[in-house]
């Protein structure tokens, strides 16, 4: 074999090497784009009423199973301090359930004077950002960049509980309508899947602390594949459910806007963490998601009981139905991006 033949096969494995270094360090990345394209050919599998089974298997185990992870993973102290760090639970909560609902409201305001888009998809735009943080996708993208995912779990279960009180009140107030929200189901639905899971992995982890030091599980991986579950469960809902009529430039309106919407709020969550309270990155990363991510677990029967008997249901719903979907999208793509600025050194100014 000639030196220019060892020459090009040496370059030849580099590159096979390097692309496969790529591929290994964006698997996430590359599983939410396979999820999606299998929820689009095999909807019925993860669809509600599917042998899946979503609504036992993604709405209560994949969520216990994400708080257990999270219980046996977190150090107590880290627990603990995340849940003394009151400035930045404040910041969480008013961001996303005050200053969203009113850069919403806003945005509803002059859209309804600008543009003739369905005043039916105003109204549930105006829903969407009344809605809680849901208790399990920031928590797993937190983790899954390496941020603090003890604020994540402590803001995550924080606001939905919050929301129980606070969302009835939003829409009330936003849009005219009060809606009776079951209280006691919710709270124990919340302690069921969120507190016990958790306070259970803190008491297994007492137990085997010194195999958690010594073998590092890869709880973060275990979390995020627990993610790309609920992604092909939830986008297998979306394209088995198309029963909302819309024109086709109505729904890329609301895609757009949508999409706008949340990189508007996670740009302004970045810049007001960084530049004005002063967040670590990591309490950043945590900022970015449970600020930004709204519930469709509680969304949809909200939606439900605010418009009861409305025929045009499915339209209110719908900025709600692309909204969750498009949150875990985007912090899917994030990932990569995040876990390079949290590994990067810190800019030391001049």
């Amino acid at each position: 074999m000639t030196s220019s033949n060892v020459g090009e096969s040496t370059t030849s494995h580099l590159f096979i090497n390097k692309m496969l270094q790529k591929l290994k360090s964006n698997w996430f990345l590359l599983g939410v784009v396979g999820v999606i394209a299998c929820a689009k050919l095999w909807p019925w599998i993860g669809a509600k009423g599917g042998p899946l089974k979503p609504e036992v298997t993604v709405k209560y185990v994949s969520v216990m199973a994400i708080f257990l992870c999270s219980g046996v993973s977190m150090r107590t102290e880290d627990l603990t301090q995340a849940m003394a760090n009151v400035r930045l639970h404040i910041f969480v909560q008013s961001y996303t359930l005050i200053l969203v609902p009113c850069l919403i409201s806003s945005l509803v305001e002059s859209l309804q004077l600008l543009s003739h888009i369905n005043p039916l998809f105003l109204r549930g735009l105006l829903v969407v950002g009344c809605m809680p943080p849901p208790v399990s996708s920031a928590v797993i993208l937190t983790k899954a960049v390496g941020g603090n995912d003890a604020a994540a779990v402590f803001n995550s279960a924080l606001g939905s509980f919050l929301g129980i009180i606070v969302t009835p009140l939003l829409l009330l107030y936003m849009i005219g309508t009060h809606a009776s929200v079951p209280f006691f189901s919710i709270v124990t639905s919340l302690s069921i899947t969120v507190i016990l899971p958790l306070l259970l992995g803190q008491v297994i982890r007492g137990f085997i602390i010194d195999w958690i030091e010594e073998k590092k599980p890869p709880f973060g991986t275990i979390s995020s594949s627990i993610l790309l579950l609920i992604i092909f469960s939830t986008f297998s809902d979306t394209f088995k459910g198309s029963s909302i009529q819309m024109d086709m430039t109505s729904l890329c309106s609301v895609i757009m806007i949508v999409v706008s919407c949340q990189l508007t709020f996670l740009c302004l969550s970045y810049l007001l963490s960084t530049h004005v309270m002063g967040f670590t990155r990591g309490d950043t990363v945590a900022v970015m998601f449970c600020s930004t991510h709204k519930s469709l677990t509680l969304g949809i029967p909200m939606v439900k009981i605010v418009f009861a008997n409305n025929p045009e249901l499915s339209t209110l719903t719908l900025p709600l139905l692309v909204y969750h979907p498009t949150q875990i999208l985007l912090g899917g793509f994030l990932v990569p991006f995040l876990q390079s600025w949290m590994n990067s050194p810190p800019l030391i100014p001049t």
